[in-house]
């Protein structure tokens, strides 16, 4: 009991001290004067004994207050007493070394200018021992210091603290370090260092052990009962490309803690980790935009979204807005999506002007109103159905939502004079196997069909028209990545099509970025193609999904591909070929082009078909305009045997 009521109380003194923010400058003062007065009392009565001391008290008082001077000047010109004291580093004793070396040359120089002519200067005993007592007193200040750093780190970032490792081990990796021992009260217990060089194996980092990354690692983890490993801001883009570090840290059970935004931190500053998700270890290289260029484009203008509740949409509401356009309209059909982007708008976006409007691109009076009112200079059109399983069993809503709506809009565009109207397709309108990527196919088609007509005359318009095509986005409603986190949840079974099934997949901000840079570079009639990285076995993407939640007993079940879908996704047909645009990351397709009056009319014949609402008479009039299409796995599968028939 006396044990427990002696810690306790010396835990409220040692946080009643460290809850201060820093220690009155004029106590650092006071406590590094009386190390150095206990060392000029120390070193003289070594030397002269303590008689001589004692007899010659009031002499020394005036002689250690004259000599002591110049060191007070020299804490003042180095600062020694203004730095934390619990965080302590290198650069703060150093300070101290400084100011004792300008002290005891002034000290000394004192000396000899009151008492003597300088000629006995190295062997005159009051220089030794002036000598001394700078050394000395620098040793107690500088011990003083760390002992309230280790007790500050003994109190605050041990006790609690879940240990763990940090990969990195430059600049990145040691500022990380250094970042979290200063916290208070600390997330984590640095233990250790990870490092790819084997000749570290032995080498030591702020009093710990670095490791190398070999098979090793995963029971070194273990054994130390490392619960995190911290990535170095510096090397984000390195582990999300080394999966086997992945695999292995992830093997021990540890958790993983990256910065989303590493280029906002800085050495010093508190990390802002955040446990990793599956989207983070996906391999992909980062994607450079030039975002002040398109600032300049869309700086006040009107812009218009379509679909700007959904994921895409809305991140390209996001984006538009901090480039501060005059004005947005913001169209969707979700009501309760749509009432959180106009409250996030007037959140975070006061500034621009936005209106936010429940309806749908289909309703043709509805739109013409908008667009005669509002007059955009852009165009971004998000708003499709896009689940391949939904549009399957329903091909009319495909065609009459998509491509009736995305011709409504493109007709707009032209009879308002919108500069430029960009349409974000996807990577299922290549050799499309479903409905859904027939419709986006063929939205494709009118859109670069009403481009040529514009510049041949047939049209008379001046809006360019830019197609983007990319794959899965990572977090996107729908996508497999939040199915599987639910299915995870509740223990399983993970569903997965088929083994071999692969997609790409692009965070919504850098595919959005990359929609954007498109929508201003692109030119007219142009199908761009955005580099997706490579692609990802999903089975595996469970798999590590499992591991990395830490969940046991989790099967993963397949249960066959479903109707339309593909085992893989292609950017490009068969017969399209690409050329290299503007960014490294977006090519330009070379597709087959559609005269302007068949693709009217084939389009036209298809909204008639459609509104009867009858799926095969529907699905075989798309693949009559969209040859390629062949279905996969589905009902639809008796026309493509018809068609070879014949």
């Amino acid at each position: 009991m006396p044990n427990n009521f002696f810690t306790a109380k010396l835990h409220n003194i040692v946080d009643w001290y460290f809850s201060k923010r820093v220690a009155p400058y004029w106590l650092l003062i006071l406590i590094d004067t009386l190390i150095l007065a206990f060392a000029s009392v120390c070193v003289y009565v070594s030397f002269m004994g303590f008689n001589a001391f004692r007899d010659n008290l009031p002499a020394l008082v005036r002689t250690f207050a004259v000599l002591g001077i110049p060191y007070i000047v020299g804490f003042r010109i180095f600062h020694t007493y203004t730095a934390v004291v619990r965080y302590s580093s290198f650069v703060d004793l150093l300070q101290i070394i400084y100011a004792m070396i300008f002290g005891c040359v002034f000290a000394v120089g004192l000396h000899f200018l009151l008492n003597g002519d300088g000629s006995g200067f190295f062997t005159d005993t009051r220089t030794a021992q002036i000598l001394i007592v700078s050394i000395t007193a620098a040793i107690g200040m500088m011990l003083v210091r760390l002992a309230v750093k280790m007790l500050y780190d003994l109190i605050y970032q041990v006790q609690d603290a879940p240990k763990a490792f940090v990969y990195g081990i430059q600049s990145g990796g040691i500022g990380l370090a250094k970042s979290i021992r200063n916290e208070k009260p600390s997330r984590f217990n640095i233990k250790g260092f990870i490092s790819h060089d084997p000749k570290l194996g032995y080498a030591h980092l702020l009093g710990e052990k670095v490791y190398a990354v070999d098979d090793r690692l995963t029971g070194i983890l273990q054994k130390k009962e490392i619960k995190a490993v911290l990535i170095s801001p510096l090397r984000n883009e390195t582990f999300r490309r080394d999966q086997r570090l992945q695999d292995l840290i992830i093997a021990s059970g540890a958790k993983i803690y990256m910065m989303h935004r590493p280029d906002e931190w800085a050495p010093g500053k508190a990390p802002e980790l955040q446990e990793v998700n599956i989207e983070d270890l996906l391999p992909r290289e980062q994607i450079e935009v030039d975002m002040e260029s398109i600032g300049k484009m869309l700086h006040g203008t009107r812009v218009l979204v379509t679909g700007s509740a959904g994921s895409i949409g809305s991140e390209i509401v996001r984006q538009v807005a901090s480039f501060g356009p005059a004005e947005m309209m913001l169209l969707d059909q979700a009501e309760t999506p749509q009432h959180d982007i106009r409250i996030m708008m007037n959140k975070e976006f006061p500034d621009v002007k936005s209106s936010a409007i429940v309806t749908s691109i289909c309703h043709s009076s509805r739109m013409d109103a908008i667009f005669k009112s509002f007059r955009p200079d852009y165009v971004f059109h998000a708003a499709a159905y896009k689940h391949v399983p939904m549009m399957e069993d329903n091909p009319p809503e495909a065609v009459l939502n998509n491509v009736y709506g995305t011709k409504v809009l493109a007709d707009l565009s032209v009879k308002y004079g919108v500069r430029k109207f960009v349409m974000i397709s996807t990577d299922k309108a290549v050799n499309p196997t479903n409905v859904m990527g027939c419709s986006k196919r063929i939205c494709e088609i009118y859109v670069q069909a009403l481009n040529a007509a514009e510049q041949a005359g047939k049209v008379k318009g001046n809006t360019q028209f830019v197609t983007t095509r990319f794959g899965n986005v990572l977090g996107s409603n729908g996508s497999v990545i939040p199915l599987f986190k639910e299915q995870i949840r509740r223990g399983g079974p993970v569903t997965v099509t088929d083994p071999d099934i692969v997609r790409f997949f692009m965070l919504i901000p850098e595919a959005c970025k990359l929609v954007l840079e498109a929508g201003t570079q692109g030119e007219g009639g142009q199908i761009l193609v955005f580099d997706m990285g490579e692609a990802v076995k999903i089975s595996d993407l469970a798999k590590r999904m499992i591991r990395l939640s830490g969940a046991e007993g989790v099967e993963i079940v397949y249960t066959g591909l479903r109707e339309g879908e593909k085992l893989y996704e292609e950017v490009l047909s068969n017969k399209e070929g690409t050329l290299p645009s503007f960014h490294e990351k977006i090519r330009v397709a070379q597709v087959r082009e559609y005269d302007w009056d068949i693709a009217c009319r084939q389009i036209d014949e298809l909204f008639v078909i459609a509104k009867t609402y009858q799926p095969m008479e529907t699905v075989a009039k798309m693949k009559e305009i969209v040859p390629e299409y062949v279905s996969n796995n589905s009902v639809y599968s008796v026309l493509d045997k018809n068609k070879h028939q014949q």
